[in-house]
């Protein structure tokens, strides 16, 4: 009788199960790590490979160095064609314009900064400013009235103790056009360092190296330096002022964990000194000399008010923790 059933035969099951060739399917990848470690401490806690920190910090400074070029050629066409003045060589000085130029061109830095670092670095924006927590106005906010009355008790000292400096302050129409300006640009220009250099440089090259005190101790180290070069200075004090300064600058996001006090610092930092500039300046026009012999001992007092203000940002952000533990917030948060 002819087999009329559907089953397979024999030879057809043997052959369904016997084992077949490998798959050429590849193994699927594993995960990518994320590009922020939240244990790690601000500054340390960004993961790139090992060449993007190689794209991102020269980069950042050939178009910080290119910009400014740029930003000051303009002025100086601009008041030699329409303002017909000549540029002054033999005593190079910051008019208004120029140091409007010179702020908004750094203040473009930025988000130039942000997005290099999201775009290479695959840095959330928010990682950027704050880790483990969220970037805080109201930080910013008590900050900013804490510096303030220590950069202003501090230069009331220097005028007690040299009163003849205030015999030069005077108020002209250039005098007052410098101060605003300074008033409305220089947060932007300090604010854009505070996210180039320690929101962008100091992960960046900390990321190279894998234990956290290693990698933190050598990104502030290198970044701070980066710093105080880019200031332009040759004279000794003024530039270990500088770098010291962005050493400050570091330290203080790593202990708040953020850019919240080290842009408030380094704005009102700048303000008063450039507002203290223009009421002494010849209606307007600023000397920056930094050359050789314009430092000098003096430098120790802004280098212990730095000091003094890393201080106060330790004291705080103990207090804030000590508050948060105690009413129960988690300090993620924060």
């Amino acid at each position: 009788m002819t087999n009329t059933s559907l089953e397979p035969s024999a030879p057809e099951r043997a052959e369904a199960t016997a084992p077949g060739p490998p798959s050429l399917t590849a193994p699927a990848a594993p995960p990518r790590p994320p590009a922020v470690d939240p244990s790690r401490p601000f500054g340390a806690h960004v993961r790139m490979s090992w060449w993007k920190p190689l794209v991102i910090v020269p980069l950042l400074v050939i178009l910080m160095l290119l910009i400014q070029i740029l930003a000051g050629a303009a002025v100086v066409m601009f008041e030699l064609l329409v303002l017909g003045k000549e540029p002054d060589l033999t005593n190079p000085s910051l008019s208004p314009l120029m140091m409007l130029a010179a702020n908004l061109s750094i203040a473009a830095m930025a988000p130039i900064s942000m997005a290099l670092m999201r775009w290479i670095g695959k840095v959330p924006v928010r990682e950027q400013f704050a880790l483990a927590r969220r970037a805080s106005w109201e930080r910013l906010g008590v900050y900013t009235a804490m510096f303030l009355v220590l950069l202003l008790v501090v230069n009331a000292i220097f005028f007690v103790v040299d009163p003849s400096s205030l015999q030069a302050i005077s108020f002209t129409g250039g005098v007052l056009a410098l101060i605003v300006i300074t008033l409305l640009t220089t947060p932007l220009q300090a604010a854009a360092e505070e996210v180039m250099f320690r929101g962008a440089i100091l992960p960046s090259i900390a990321s190279w190296i894998r234990p956290a005190k290693a990698a933190l101790v050598v990104g502030l180290i290198a970044s701070s330096i980066i710093f105080g070069l880019m200031h332009g200075s040759v004279d000794p004090w003024l530039l270990s002022y500088y770098t010291i300064f962005g050493i400050a600058m570091a330290v203080m996001a790593v202990i708040s964990r953020g850019l919240e006090a080290p842009i408030a610092f380094h704005v009102v930092n700048n303000v008063v000194i450039m507002v203290i500039g223009a009421l002494g300046s010849d209606n307007g026009n600023v000397v920056m000399d930094r050359s050789v012999g314009m430092g000098g001992p003096f430098i120790l007092a802004f280098i212990a008010m730095d000091l003094v203000a890393v201080a106060l940002v330790w004291l705080y952000e103990r207090r804030r923790r000590g508050a948060e533990v105690g009413s129960g917030v988690p300090q993620t948060t924060a």
